[in-house]
């Protein structure tokens, strides 16, 4: 068992690993943040995205230990300070980008480093930007617009159900 250190969403966390610790079981078991979702442990699927020294990746392919010392932001971290939803959570409700909520945790992350590197994507850069992310339910179209709606582009209205 080794230990690791590292920044997560704001807070020094430690624990003790064995060498085959993914991040994920790291977040997951032992810091008890289950915002970052597991879908396919084969780095399909995107649930698991989280953020790395400002960087998405996919939590499922990365070593505990490669994070050790590192600046982590989970899903958990994307709320405002005083709790509330952040703007791109806020979007996602607004805009009904979720339905079952799986995916969401991923969908968000992935949003936010899209939003870092392009603030104002098209609905092809975001679908493009989204490839390595599977929503089983929604058809990604509230999605985009629920990523549009977060970069403050115009976007019409979701009709209420």
């Amino acid at each position: 068992m080794t230990k690791v250190t590292m920044n997560v969403n704001g807070r020094s966390r430690s624990g003790e690993v064995e060498g085959r610790t993914l991040l994920v079981q790291f977040l997951r078991e032992t810091l008890s943040m289950t915002g970052t979702h597991v879908g396919c442990d084969t780095s399909q699927c995107g649930a698991c995205v989280v953020h790395v020294d400002g960087q998405a990746v996919k939590s499922c392919t990365m070593l505990a230990l490669e994070a050790d010392g590192a600046e982590v932001t989970t899903i958990e971290g994307m709320t405002n300070a005083d709790g509330s939803l952040g703007v791109i959570q806020q979007a996602f409700q607004d805009y009904h980008g979720l339905q079952c909520g799986f995916c969401t945790p991923g969908m968000v992350m992935s949003a936010k480093a899209l939003l870092a590197e392009n603030p104002k994507p098209s609905e092809e850069e975001i679908r493009e930007y989204l490839e390595g992310n599977i929503c089983r339910c929604t058809g990604y179209h509230n999605i985009v617009k629920a990523i549009m709606a977060a970069s403050g582009q115009q976007v019409e209205p979701v009709a209420a159900e």
